[in-house]
């Protein structure tokens, strides 16, 4: 186990250390807005984990779209952005990513109460299985990396999923450091919860989506978003949100946007 452990962990070094493609470079600087505002540092480590990311990952072009370098780098790199400083382990239980050229339809089930179920097709941007896949529309993708100002990003809001999941569970709760990060990601997430909750009752505008009000899972992923897209806001307006975030990310992403074009 150990040796398969080190030879993992060797492979991925060799593959962060070899150089990077121009024709990758290229991209990351078209389609990711976020990638130019880094440091140096910052991007060279965002490029290694893109490098490994791409090795281990399998991609199938879904609804006729026919895959590309653009389409493939585009989300590593947005996927990766969440561990860039965090100990990367490559989101272990994703195996496939599945992208479509746009909104696909798929079936639904919803409980109703009463033991009754909701059964449908519905219209769909993204979405994270627990098996392994996460599901993505390419226009979606490319508007979220492009636009950083609009709260929305579909690969951070899945890939959060894919954090979220990572323990088995999917309850708004990723793998934390020790106990006492768990008691404080509790009181500060369920309060913060219930108050999204509170206001989408009673309409009450809000700098997170209404859609975190779903259930924890959800808001972890709506807060996720909001942390990388409208951080000055949520620091002004949910500090102790921002703060675990921040403890989680290791990223100030208010800095990110300190620009006044931001």
């Amino acid at each position: 186990m150990f040796g398969l452990f080190d030879f993992k962990k060797r492979r991925r070094e060799r593959l962060r250390s070899e150089p990077f493609p121009d024709a990758w470079e290229a991209i990351l600087g078209r389609n990711m807005t976020l990638y130019e505002r880094l440091g140096d540092e910052d991007r060279k480590t965002l490029r290694g984990h893109v490098q490994v990311f791409l090795a281990e990952k399998h991609y199938e072009g879904c609804g006729g779209l026919i895959l590309s370098d653009e389409i493939r780098v585009t989300i590593a790199a947005q996927a990766c952005l969440l561990q860039l400083r965090r100990e990367a382990d490559y989101f272990p239980r994703l195996v496939t990513i599945l992208v479509y050229p746009s909104a696909y339809v798929a079936h639904d089930r919803q409980p109703i109460g009463g033991g009754g179920v909701l059964e449908g097709e519905v219209e769909r941007l993204g979405e994270a299985w627990r098996d392994g896949v996460i599901v993505l529309a390419w226009d979606e993708v490319i508007a979220g990396a492009r636009n950083i100002a609009d709260g929305r990003n579909v690969v951070l809001h899945e890939f959060a999923h894919q954090l979220d999941q990572q323990d088995g569970a999917s309850d708004g709760t990723p793998v934390l450091e020790n106990r006492i990060r768990y008691e404080s990601w509790a009181r500060v997430f369920e309060d913060e919860y219930e108050r999204l909750r509170r206001n989408t009752w009673l309409g009450r505008p809000s700098v997170l989506d209404e859609y975190g009000a779903t259930n924890p899972a959800e808001f972890f992923a709506v807060a996720t978003e909001c942390f990388f897209e409208k951080p000055r806001a949520l620091q002004q307006k949910h500090p102790d949100l921002y703060r675990e975030l921040l403890n989680y990310y290791k990223i100030d992403t208010s800095r990110l946007h300190a620009s006044p074009d931001a």
